[in-house]
């Protein structure tokens, strides 16, 4: 069994498909289906963090805003608690550096009192109330200034602690944005680092339970493809633990299949090349004998004169088998020749052609009615019926008496039902093998008997399929084998009736 690294080096070198075209090769892993499954699972984590970074944005706005508002309102209260005395301007502007503001003021019993100013701007751009400000809202204010804000002035305000006081300030945007970059910046990069984390780990869990199978079982269809005759490409699944181990196992069998089909097939052509070797000589030697055969017509001896016209026929049926024997190897039966024919003459010819030895202790029962016609080939059907009688004689004969005591039987028998005639041939056997059982109908396989080919059956089934019936092993509570035969007649057109009338 080559490794996989051996079959992955010989993808793609002289493989043509159906059309005669290069079949592609094997892509690598990081460009194949593994491949975009990484980039699939990194871009994707990758919108989830999206979604996740602008809410978080917005709380980071909130709690920096929050943050200042609290050290205003600290300061707030102590200047407040001051009061009349007014504070230096140094300590205002102490005050104000370190809020980070330009305007601080507090409002208290309905009374808005200015605590510190210094460079006092011309005009507010944003006005920002803490207390009100709803979730969309916060979302859509911190892009507004991530993405636009810098250098423009904004007024917050909002209440201190469960007082009624509320605090109210001044400031520029530009501290906040930059906060917000950092955030950001942050933000991208553990997003970054959890979907490539994220993505790896799906990556080998993926290749090990899904990739790995699904690139050995391609590695196993090409090797075949490659040399589907040989046992050894056949694909080797492990133990069925998922669905694609299931596939593998069914892939394994459907490729053993294919190796018998393919046998089949060459025992086939190796039959019609042996076949068509002795064909001609065969024809010319029943030829001669059809000849010899004419004179004993003018022979006077009576058993002559009643043997000729039997003999005569199974020549005939000789001659023409020897023109059709390379059908089933080569090409489909001729289509039926359909005509109305008499079933009890047939099963006669059928019981002369047999011509089974008394002492063999073998009795035919040819219990078919005189008046039962049938609508069909009357010589491919009596190929079935021959094929079905010479193996219950060949299983008689090998047979030992039957238990229940009485002869070996052999028995035809043949009922009408509208439009269907059914045929059934019976004996009291040994009945059929299990291995026979199991390849019913296939050439080659399903043989009863040592040294059997098995292509009666499977030619039988084919000509009876060409007449639009049915062949099929009866199931029978007692020993022996029972096939059934069922063929409809052929539809009559309302036209073709007219005319018969």
């Amino acid at each position: 069994m080559r490794t996989e690294a051996d079959m992955s080096a010989s993808l793609g070198t002289g493989q043509q498909g159906a059309a005669g075209e290069p079949l592609p090769r094997m892509p690598r892993r990081f460009r194949g289906l593994s491949g975009r499954l990484l980039w699939l699972t990194v871009i994707f984590v990758m919108f989830a963090e999206v979604l996740i970074f602008i809410p978080s944005i917005s709380v980071m706005r909130m709690t920096w805003l929050r943050d200042r508002l609290d050290t205003a309102a600290a300061a707030g209260i102590v200047i407040d608690g001051l009061q009349p005395a007014e504070l230096p301007r140094a300590v205002q502007d102490d005050t104000l550096l370190a809020t980070g503001t330009k305007v601080l003021a507090l409002r208290k019993d309905g009374t808005s009192r200015l605590l510190a100013a210094i460079d006092v701007p011309p005009q507010v751009d944003q006005t920002f109330d803490l207390a009100q400000e709803t979730a969309l809202g916060s979302m859509r204010n911190a892009l507004d200034t991530l993405v636009f804000g810098g250098g423009r002035v904004m007024r917050v305000f909002g209440p201190i602690g469960e007082t009624d006081m509320v605090i109210e300030l001044v400031m520029t945007d530009d501290a906040l944005r930059k906060a917000m970059i950092s955030f950001s910046k942050m933000m991208f990069a553990i997003s970054l680092l959890i979907s490539l984390v994220t993505a790896v780990m799906i990556y080998v869990a993926i290749n090990k339970m899904m990739i790995g199978p699904i690139r050995r079982l391609t590695h196993g269809m090409q090797s075949f493809s490659e040399r589907p005759e040989d046992p050894e490409r056949i694909f080797r699944p492990g133990a069925a633990k998922g669905e694609l181990e299931v596939a593998g196992q069914h892939l394994a069998s459907m490729q053993m299949e294919l190796q018998r089909t393919l046998k089949q097939k060459k025992n086939l052509a190796d039959l019609g090349l042996a076949v068509s070797k002795i064909n001609h000589d065969m024809r010319n030697i029943l030829a001669s004998a059809q000849l010899m055969s004419d004179r004993l017509v003018d022979v006077d001896d009576p058993m002559v004169r009643s043997f000729a016209p039997k003999l005569l026929r199974t020549i005939d049926r000789a001659v023409g088998y020897t023109s059709e024997v390379l059908a089933y190897g080569q090409a489909e039966e001729a289509a039926p020749k359909r005509r109305l024919v008499r079933l009890s003459d047939l099963c006669q010819d059928v019981r002369d052609i047999l011509a089974l030895d008394p002492e063999a202790g073998i009795v035919f029962v040819d219990q078919v009615a005189e008046d039962i016609e049938i609508d069909a080939d009357g010589e491919q059907l009596f190929r079935v019926i021959h094929n079905l009688c010479r193996n219950a004689v060949q299983a008689l004969v090998q047979a030992p008496p039957p238990e229940e005591g009485g002869p070996k039987r052999l028995s035809v028998t043949a009922q009408r039902v509208g439009s269907v005639v059914s045929i059934t041939i019976d004996d009291n056997g040994p009945g059929m093998p299990r291995k026979a059982r199991e390849n019913l109908f296939t050439a080659f396989r399903g043989s009863a008997r040592s040294g059997g080919t098995g292509l009666g059956l499977a030619i039988a089934r084919e000509l009876i399929l060409a007449h639009g019936g049915t062949i099929a092993l009866v199931e029978k509570p007692g020993p022996g084998t029972q096939f059934r035969i069922e063929i409809p007649d052929r539809p009559v057109s309302l036209e073709d009736y007219r005319a018969r009338a």
